[in-house]
């Protein structure tokens, strides 16, 4: 059951709506880069009044929110379909180092990333001005957290170094995928296999 920022349910003509406006905020935020952070603009091509969007998700702050939401929700299930139960911890490093690269190359991925780009670094600053969207991307950093945890789940892992490693393999998998689209010269796949084993030899 879904309500509009002004609290009435939304019925199917108002989810429609909803939806159409996501889709075309994930399609300008993933080919537009960070300048095609316009919510008015958005709606344009969603064919959609200011004063609609207004009353699915009150102002700007509840827009990105309400995007990056949307985004986590396409973006969590390909983790979960990605981890191995039982298998070995390079097998599970893998798991999630080839769902991280696919999805990085994803429309939903290259909109949160442009999105990103375009709200202000600073956390103080984030917070203040858009604490709705701050709160979604919490809400991101908890999802993966726990994924990450499910992933080594019954592996004896010291939690300092799983802790670590969640935090710093979205940065290593994104060069790679960054280099990936930028040079001929490097065997990718030597790469990710180099890349799979040093983060195993960090966990064992």
């Amino acid at each position: 059951m879904e309500y509009s920022a002004q609290g009435t349910r939304l019925n199917r003509r108002g989810l429609e709506t909803r939806r159409r406006f996501l889709a075309a905020a994930v399609d300008r935020l993933a080919t537009g880069g960070p300048d095609a952070a316009s919510a008015n603009r958005i709606a344009h091509d969603a064919g959609l009044t200011w004063g609609t969007i207004q009353h699915q998700f009150g102002d700007v702050d509840g827009v990105w929110a309400a995007v990056l939401r949307y985004c986590l929700g396409q973006a969590e299930p390909l983790f979960e379909r990605a981890l191995p139960g039982r298998a070995a911890p390079r097998e599970r490093v893998a798991a999630i180092v080839d769902t991280l690269l696919r999805t990085y190359d994803s429309p939903v991925a290259q909109a949160v990333q442009n999105l990103r780009l375009a709200l202000p670094r600073d956390r103080e600053t984030l917070e203040r001005l858009f604490p709705e969207t701050a709160a979604a991307l919490r809400l991101g950093d908890a999802t993966w957290t726990r994924l990450w945890e499910s992933l080594f789940e019954g592996i004896d892992v010291a939690p300092e170094r799983l802790r670590r490693a969640r935090r710093f393999v979205p940065g290593a998998v994104r060069g790679l995928y960054d280099q990936s689209r930028l040079t001929t010269f490097t065997d990718l796949d030597d790469a990710r296999e180099g890349l799979i084993d040093a983060i195993t030899a960090y966990l064992d």
